[in-house]
């Protein structure tokens, strides 16, 4: 008994300092107050705080209890005959989450090494001076690639 209470402990703990952490990256960049002035949606910037810890909350718990959270398999048991609509749907609910949270982890990263302000010491260092914008968007395109290929591959199910 004792045991358990200790690993519940141990792990709430751990996750609340790994939240804890991802928060503080996120208010260390700037990351939602620069999505607020380049909008310029300035006063909607403690919805779009409460947005993030939604979200964050939301994803470790569905990541979690995976297990119970297959809303999918659910409606296939409740809606026989819906399966191939279910399965479209869940495709393109798949497809806009994947690009967005595409666009937040890009903006995440840029955010960090704009902090950091590492691509201007790199490109001095190196002598980089023309091209800075390819640069970029072709480490986009080979992060879209990888990740693709980790998706199409079925690399994450071998876990």
């Amino acid at each position: 008994m004792m045991r358990k209470f200790f690993l519940i402990l141990t792990g709430g703990s751990y996750g609340l300092l790994a939240a804890a952490g991802v928060f503080t990256v996120l208010a260390a960049v700037g990351l939602v107050p620069r999505f607020a002035g380049k909008t310029h949606t300035a006063k909607y910037v403690r919805i779009y705080e409460e947005m993030v810890i939604f979200g964050t909350l939301t994803g470790g718990v569905l990541s979690i209890f995976s297990r119970y959270c297959q809303f999918g398999a659910w409606w296939r048991q409740r809606l026989p005959g819906y399966g191939t609509a279910l399965d479209v749907t869940g495709m393109v609910v798949q497809a806009v989450f994947g690009l967005f949270s595409g666009m937040f982890v890009g903006c995440l990263a840029l955010a960090i090494a704009e902090m950091l302000d590492s691509i201007p010491i790199l490109t001095r260092r190196i002598s980089f001076r023309h091209g800075l914008g390819l640069a970029i968007v072709s480490m986009a395109a080979g992060k879209i690639c990888g990740s693709l290929f980790y998706f199409l591959a079925e690399l994450h199910r071998t876990v």
